[in-house]
């Protein structure tokens, strides 16, 4: 009998790995390298590597398993487990983005360009329009993002043939990911505490029942806690204003709907666009957010195809 070699042994656990698995592992290795080369600045440097390692191994054990056993739960938590781990990996640039540019944001720049482009502040002007009822929509909107990929994904999944599945969920998380790298050269935290009193904002701009919770859980996955006052929020906020994720991600669920006849691509356009228009009159984003969110969203998705080939083909994990 032939001993097992180191190269049987990795490929014993990553030969099942699919397209998104890999994409995942191999982006995994950013903010690990990022941990090394800053370690002096990033205090947590060490438990952002071992995470990493953590998630890779489960990733690996996931697929090995869910084929060795042929297990419908094994595979289905194999399957959507590449969505939870996005947000996992979005945390991870809360610790790293701020000690990169040593604390300096860019909003002055945002700013300037919104001013430049439209002649006023967007979130200033649109400030003229609020009224109760409106913020409880465009609220309601914008809390349901991530639902738009669990409602598309779900639909897709529902086939027989999950060719367009798979696709799909490497290009979601694909795009995600890009919007995590931009982050990474403008570091912004947006109008609501710029030109605006983030502590005043449920005064200003109230809604009527479910506006003051929904902000809650926009906030809490933001790093951002109740009571707050401007200053303190500013420090504690996530950098993670341009591009306009939101939008990108958002124009990329409509398309990839639409594209594939969905039932629920009406249903997905409808709140698609009042989530989009929610970014700006909600104050999470300048204007200028939008336009390249829309811009990385067509890179995006004129990239994901060669890219979802790639690594479905690679042997390199």
């Amino acid at each position: 009998m032939q001993p097992a070699t180191s190269s049987s042994f990795i490929h014993k656990w990553t030969d099942n790995l699919h397209s998104t698995d890999r994409l995942m592992i191999a982006f995994w290795g950013i903010p690990a390298a990022f941990s090394v080369l800053l370690y002096s600045r990033i205090p947590l440097w060490g438990l952002i590597i071992a995470a990493d390692l953590v998630a890779v191994i489960l990733v690996c054990m996931l697929a090995y398993y869910s084929n060795w056993t042929g297990s419908r739960t094994l595979r289905w938590i194999h399957d959507w487990a590449a969505f939870p781990l996005v947000v996992f990996t979005y945390k991870q640039f809360y610790f790293i983005i701020a000690p990169l540019h040593r604390g300096k944001d860019y909003d002055w720049l945002l700013i300037a360009i919104d001013h430049w482009l439209f002649r006023t502040n967007p979130t200033e002007w649109l400030a003229r329009l609020s009224n109760p009822f409106l913020t409880e929509v465009l609220q309601i909107s914008y809390s349901l993002f991530y639902v738009f990929f669990i409602a598309v994904g779900l639909e897709l999944y529902l086939k027989k043939d999950l060719s367009e599945f798979r696709y799909f969920r490497f290009t979601i998380v694909y795009g995600f990911f890009l919007s995590y790298l931009a982050y990474l050269f403008f570091p912004a935290v947006g109008p609501r505490f710029t030109l605006h009193d983030f502590s005043k904002i449920n005064i200003e701009m109230p809604g009527l029942f479910f506006t003051p919770a929904l902000r809650w859980f926009v906030n809490f996955f933001e790093s951002i806690h109740p009571g707050m006052s401007n200053s303190i929020a500013i420090a504690s906020a996530q950098r993670d204003v341009f591009p306009s994720g939101h939008t990108m991600m958002t124009l990329m669920a409509i398309t990839l709907s639409w594209n594939y006849k969905l039932k629920v691509r009406p249903y997905i356009l409808v709140v698609g666009i009042l989530l989009i228009i929610a970014t700006v009159y909600l104050r999470y984003h300048y204007l200028v957010d939008l336009l390249a969110g829309a811009l990385l969203a067509l890179s995006c998705m004129a990239t994901s195809r060669k890219l979802f080939e790639l690594f479905r083909r690679s042997n390199l994990l």
